[in-house]
């Protein structure tokens, strides 16, 4: 969340930098919540302190011997006063609390102007697009035969499912493993292995809840939970109301989880095969590092995203999303997308995000200055290194030769058993 002070200080000059991320900040009802804050607080703490010196001066005549009936009679409801006093003021902070929880991390200056996806700044290219000498399948008419199973997946659980087979069952489970070496062996990312249920201070905590609650999925039971969006959650959330030395500073983690969304914003949108499914697969990387250092490792984390792509000789480009397309809680997101023949664009396979402090003063995640040896925010950071499912998409659509093969790039040879290709079958006729 937003830092109070700030928003104080300026409100109108964070209403002005909120327009860039299409966010209308209703000024005029934060500075009446503000006035009505200070008058309720005033007149609690006056009420309070009028409570404390009668019942001194009762305290102070009751130790002298003296009648104290006319005191006591001069406290009259003053008690009652003072608690319908709290009740008003815990209300009002309550709607002041729901109020600016609901508003977004601020987007940093560098974010460029626009309104979506079309607006976002390509930064740079890698790798060559592959040439065909015939008509490349999508994934879907690909796997057709069979491989990946969408009708059985419907009825099992409904849309936006898949049952996977054979080698490319395999081929899922090689990306997962290779990605998790990649980033633990050469990265230097600690591996975390993490719930897939969360409670829901753990997506306050990340800013999934309240703004994005539609796209949970919730799991019934004594207590508010959900199955978690991502790996960010729990992951982040293990520092929630922690106080970290600064010398642990700066924190990796690497976590592989499925991931569950409702896609409630997607209305309709790639409803066809793996890119949009309510269930799939992750290899999420979360930093928690010193506020002096947060771009830096924006830059070294996008990298090591970069670096798995580059790994499997997948081709590439590297944008930076305008304000209308950043996330809620980024103040700064990159996104890698990855060349589909299939459907002839490049599509988004990892989205690395600095998110500043907003998220560790939601979660009261901060380290203890070494200088002062007072608690500070840590800044947070994560993105996916990378999405697995789209990772094999990619793979299928890039590497196949025309003959229903799909050769396997050199880097994943040996986590598929020495296997060099993946053999697949057109679909039946009739």
């Amino acid at each position: 969340m937003l830092d109070a002070k700030i928003l104080r200080q300026d409100p109108d000059a964070i209403a002005q930098r909120l327009k860039v991320k299409g966010f209308e900040l209703d000024v005029a009802r934060f500075r009446k919540l503000e006035v009505d804050r200070r008058v309720l607080q005033g007149d609690t703490e006056a009420l309070q302190n009028e409570r404390n010196t009668k019942s001194k001066s009762i305290g102070q005549a009751k130790a002298r011997g003296e009648d104290i009936k006319l005191l006591i009679a001069e406290m009259g409801d003053l008690g009652e006063r003072l608690e319908q006093a709290k009740a008003r003021l815990d209300a009002l902070h309550e709607e002041l609390s729901a109020f600016t929880w609901a508003i977004p991390n601020l987007p940093d200056a560098s974010v460029p102007a626009g309104t979506d996806e079309e607006d976002n700044v390509e930064m740079h290219r890698w790798g060559n697009l592959p040439e065909f000498n015939f008509e490349p399948l999508d994934h879907v008419d690909l796997t057709a035969s069979g491989a990946l199973d969408f009708e059985t997946a419907s009825r099992l659980s409904g849309s936006r499912y898949v049952v996977m087979h054979g080698q490319v069952a395999r081929l899922h489970r090689s990306l997962t493993q290779f990605m998790l070496d990649i980033h633990t062996r050469e990265h230097g990312y600690a591996e975390v292995y993490v719930p897939y249920i969360v409670n829901a201070d753990a997506l306050y905590g990340t800013g999934q809840l309240p703004k994005f609650a539609e796209d949970q999925f919730r799991v019934e039971g004594e207590t508010e939970s959900y199955l978690i969006p991502t790996a960010e959650v729990p992951v982040t959330n293990l520092y929630r109301e922690r106080i970290i030395d600064a010398a642990e500073l700066p924190i990796r983690h690497v976590a592989h989880t499925p991931c569950f969304r409702s896609e409630a914003g997607s209305y309709g949108r790639d409803t066809r095969g793996m890119i949009r499914q309510h269930q799939f697969d992750k290899v999420e990387l979360v930093q928690l590092v010193h506020p002096d250092t947060s771009w830096d490792a924006l830059t070294e984390l996008t990298g090591a995203a970069e670096n798995i792509l580059k790994r499997l000789e997948l081709p590439y480009r590297a944008v930076t999303l305008c304000g209308g397309d950043l996330g809620f809680s980024a103040a700064k997101s990159i996104d890698l997308e990855v060349w589909l023949p299939g459907q002839n664009a490049y599509r988004e396979i990892s989205s690395c995000s600095n998110f500043l402090d907003f998220q560790a003063r939601r979660m009261q995640a901060r380290y203890r200055d070494s200088e002062t040896g007072k608690p500070e925010f840590v800044h947070t950071l994560n993105g996916s290194g990378l999405a697995v499912g789209r990772t094999l998409v990619a793979l299928l659509e890039n590497y196949q030769d025309g003959e229903y093969r799909v050769h396997i790039p050199d880097a994943l040879t040996s986590y598929m058993g020495g296997d060099t290709v993946v053999e697949l079958e057109p679909a039946a006729s009739g």
